[in-house]
Order: structure tokens, then C-alpha cells, then sequence
């Protein structure tokens, strides 16, 4: 016998036990499906954070407050980036380069427009003129602050796109309107594109100029982040030795002193954020298997189940002529068989259900996960020949006269 002949012999025991085949493959399918959901998931989020890290820019770096985690510093010694020294770097900084100055204001505010009005999780954020550019935010429908606007600390805002699809019916309605932001109006001169919900990042945010946010709220306690996109991605590290330079004699620090500052750049924060995902990655991975090879234990249950039942079926069979190879090859087969049926419907599902939930939840494009794909199906083979194995081989080694004479 052929390699059809024992598939063919194999699909039809499956057709004679119809339920049981069905319960065995879900038990496979929903192992394999939950695989796939998630490691899509993971794709579109990794997607998510390496389209931000372009949009930012291989040659953009940020200053900011240090946040005291790679060194020993009390809270006290964490000082703030104050607007005076952000303003005296900008005017200090002579490397070719373009500059925006960003400091979040205020957290968990409420915002009202004419028909919602937000949860208390609103965060209030502020920028230069060109932050939105050096950022990598895109405005889409509206416009970006003016110079004008900035130098009269215009009560203006651009609204996130998460928020705005809590507070308005149609994101038509959006520019031009007015909302209520921490008890004073501000009129809506932007909307920006959705960023997802990537890097531990949302769009529930209002942006107003950080003219307005020093006139209107109070910025004593506020640290100002300072983002440095250099003309040339290959003159980078100069760019940050000139800015480690020029910020250390803004701050007046000795010259033995250790920085008072980080400098983050968005290519290693884009790195950072990608070892995290890829330990989840393969946390979730072993699970997984552990959970496969759980189902592997079951369905050899199953199979040798399978075997007690079609004892009097065996023994026919060799009675009018089959070997222990025909039996144990039938056996073997019906258990990858059901194993890799199992395995594709499992990822048909997964990667439906995964993108579903990547392009509506993660807004992110249509993801296929080819290597985990494949993955499974080889891993569902796996199971399937181990499972198979000790089934068939008692199968074959069943005597035929004992074996037609089973009640």
C-alpha cells in the first residue's frame, strides 16, 4: 500500500466517527487559534512601533528630566528641565539640526465638546511650533499652530483622534468646533491621524501651544522635553555629543559631574520596546506548546480509545490479509492526520480573528504571521506522530484470532 491508501483509510475511519473527530480537531484548532491570534497581535504591535520609529526618524534624539533609573539619585536630585533651560539650549544649540520643545501639563482631565464629554484620562500636552513635524505626528484633517497663534498664546487645540472619537459623532465635526478643556474653551483647529495603541502610546490627548499651557496652567512643577532631529542621519552622534555639550553648560554642571539628563534616542527606545515584545513573544510561545502537547496527551488518549473499539475491525483486517506495517501506518496517519486538519482550521481562524482585532483595536494593517504559521503546522505534525506512535504500534501488535473473538 501507497501513502493515499492509508490516507484514504484514515479519512474514512474519521467519516465513522464523525463527533469524536470533530471534539478531537476543536481540541487542536482552538490551541493553535489562540497561537496565532496572538502572535498577529504581536506582529501589528511590532509593526505599530518600527512605522513610529520611521515617523520620528533615525536621526532624532530627545533630552529630558532624568528619571533616576540607571543611577543613584534621591527625588530631589531629579530636577526638571524648566522652560527657561529649554529656552536657553534652543538659543545655545548651534548643530544643524531642526528643535521642538514638548512638556505634558496636566493629566486624567475631563474634556467636553457640544455632544460628550470625556472620562477624567485625558492628558493635556503642549509644543513648540514644529513639534507635530519633528515628532512625527500627522495632522488630518485641519491645520498646525501658527506663529502667530504661538506668540499670542491663542486658546487653540488639536485633538487627538482617540478623543475625538469619544466626543464627536463624526470626525467631520471636529475642526472648527469648541470643547471645554479643564473648565476653559479652546477652539479645535486640528485632528490628528490615529497612532494606535502602540508602545504603550494613545491618541487621548489634547495639544495646545506651550504659550498657552505657561499662561493657563500652572508649569512650576512641569519638565520640558527637548527633541533634536539632525539635517544629517549620519552626523548623528555628533549632533548628541553637541547636545550633551551644550545642555551640560545650560544646566552648569562641573566638569566631573555626572548628567543630570537623559538623552534618549528613538532608535535604541524603539529597540527597548521590541526586546520586551519578543520576551513576551517567546513566553507566550512556550505556553502555547506546553498547552499543544497537553492536547497531544489527550488525543493519544483518543486514539487508543480508538483502538479498544475497533479491536474486532483490526483483527478482520489481518485476518484477510493486512500487516502489522498496513495497521500501523493506518493508525499513525489517522492521528497526524486529524492533528494537521485541527492545525489549519486553527490558523484560519487566528489569523481572521488576530487581524480583526490588529486593524480594529491595534490600528494596524493586515498581519501574517508566516513563520508561526508554518510553525504550527509543523508542530502540529509533531504532536500528531507522537500521539499516533504508541497507538498504533498496540494496534499492530494485537494477535487477529484474540482480536476477532473481542466482545
Amino acid at each position: 500500500m501507497n501513502f493515499q491508501d492509508y490516507l484514504k483509510l484514515a479519512i474514512n475511519a474519521l467519516k465513522g466517527n464523525r463527533l469524536r473527530s470533530i471534539l478531537t480537531l476543536l481540541i487542536i484548532s482552538f490551541g493553535i487559534m489562540a497561537l496565532i491570534i496572538i502572535f498577529t497581535c504581536i506582529d501589528a504591535i511590532r509593526g505599530n512601533i518600527t512605522e513610529n520609529f520611521i515617523d520620528l526618524g533615525a536621526s532624532a534624539f530627545t533630552i529630558q528630566k532624568d528619571d533616576g533609573l540607571n543611577k543613584r539619585r534621591s527625588n530631589s536630585e531629579l530636577a526638571n528641565i524648566s522652560y527657561s533651560e529649554a529656552e536657553l539650549f534652543e538659543k545655545k544649540y548651534k548643530f544643524p539640526s531642526q528643535l521642538a520643545m514638548h512638556a505634558k501639563v496636566s493629566d486624567n482631565v475631563i474634556v467636553k465638546s457640544k455632544f460628550l464629554e470625556s472620562n477624567p484620562n485625558v492628558s493635556i500636552e503642549s509644543g513648540s511650533i514644529n513639534y507635530l513635524e519633528v515628532a512625527g505626528k500627522s495632522i488630518l484633517k485641519g491645520r498646525a499652530f501658527t506663529e502667530l497663534e504661538m506668540q499670542s498664546a491663542s486658546n487653540v487645540a488639536i485633538v487627538g483622534f482617540d478623543l475625538a472619537s469619544k466626543l464627536y459623532p463624526s470626525i467631520d465635526s471636529v475642526v472648527g468646533s469648541k470643547i471645554m478643556l479643564d473648565g476653559k474653551r479652546y477652539s479645535v483647529i486640528g485632528l490628528l491621524e490615529s497612532k494606535g495603541a502602540s508602545a504603550g502610546k494613545n491618541d487621548n490627548f489634547v495639544m495646545i501651544p506651550y504659550t498657552n499651557a505657561r499662561k493657563d496652567f500652572d508649569m512650576s512643577n512641569v519638565s520640558f522635553d527637548i527633541i533634536i532631529e539632525a539635517k544629517d542621519p549620519n552626523d548623528l552622534e555628533k549632533a548628541i555629543a553637541e547636545a550633551e555639550g551644550t545642555m551640560r553648560g545650560v544646566r552648569k554642571l562641573d566638569v566631573m559631574a555626572e548628567n543630570d539628563f537623559n538623552i534618549v534616542r528613538s532608535d535604541k527606545l524603539a529597540n527597548t520596546y521590541l526586546e520586551q515584545i519578543s520576551f513576551i513573544e517567546i513566553a507566550t510561545a512556550v505556553i502555547g506548546f506546553l498547552t499543544l502537547l497537553g492536547a497531544g496527551v489527550g488525543l493519544m488518549n483518543i486514539m487508543l480509545v480508538s483502538v479498544n473499539e475497533r479491536t474486532r475491525e483490526i483483527g478482520l483486517s489481518k485476518s484477510i490479509g493486512a500487516t502489522r506495517r498496513t495497521i500501523f501506518m493506518q493508525f499513525l496517519i489517522e492521528a497526524v492526520t486529524i492533528c494537521l486538519l485541527g492545525g489549519l482550521v486553527g490558523v484560519v481562524l487566528g489569523l481572521i480573528l488576530g487581524n480583526l482585532i490588529a486593524v480594529f483595536v491595534l490600528s494596524s494593517k493586515f498581519t501574517f504571521a508566516a513563520l508561526w504559521v508554518l510553525g504550527g503546522l509543523v508542530f502540529c505534525t509533531l504532536i500528531g506522530l507522537l500521539a499516533g506512535l504508541f497507538p498504533a504500534y498496540r494496534a499492530s501488535k494485537l494477535n487477529p484470532v484474540e482480536a476477532l473473538r473481542y466482545e
